[in-house]
């Protein structure tokens, strides 16, 4: 059951990404450039989790450096477009998408698309018709749930009004 673990993980910091990649660019204070500047940091994260991390465990697993050509070619696919998806959430971000409305539709969105990718690459041997319906249903679900969730949520809070610590703070 350590793969459940890992994917709650997964959900878990992939649920948060949004919030966070917007704080990040309103935290940098700079309305034309700060979702850029934000992004270059996601890259440099990227880097020392998806770069060194695999590297140290390479290294310490021993692990052959031969790596056919067909792998390496996917595995950058796969890099380029999971970079393409994070760098297409901020430009959503700068068109004036809210996190809570952009991070439903590609999480909702998400598993319809895959779905349908691994049918179209590995179809089922009874072909489309043998598709059972919750299968069916779930990919409807995934829909109505994201439009749902963009269409009601709920209305941002007022934001807190300035304390006497702050307003000396910001003075």
């Amino acid at each position: 059951m350590s793969w459940l673990f890992f994917a709650v993980l997964t959900v878990t910091m992939w649920g948060v990404y949004g919030i966070c990649l917007h704080t990040g660019q309103v935290a940098m204070a700079d309305p034309v450039n700060g979702r850029w500047k934000a992004f270059l940091f996601v890259g440099i994260a990227y880097f020392l989790v998806a770069v060194l991390a695999p590297l140290a465990m390479l290294v310490m697993n021993g692990a052959s450096w031969d790596m056919p050509a067909k792998g390496v070619t996917w595995s950058l696919i796969a890099g380029f477009v999971g970079a393409v998806g994070a760098f297409g959430v901020l430009l959503a971000f700068g068109a004036k998408g809210s996190p809570a409305v952009v991070m439903s539709i590609v999480f909702a969105g998400a598993p319809i698309v895959n779905a349908v990718v691994g049918l179209a690459l590995h179809p089922p041997a009874g072909g489309l018709s043998s598709l059972r319906w919750q299968f069916v249903a779930g990919i409807a679900l995934a829909a109505i749930g994201g439009c749902l969730v963009t269409l009601y949520k709920p209305a941002p809070g007022a934001k807190p009004a300035p304390t006497a610590t702050t307003a000396t703070a910001d003075e």
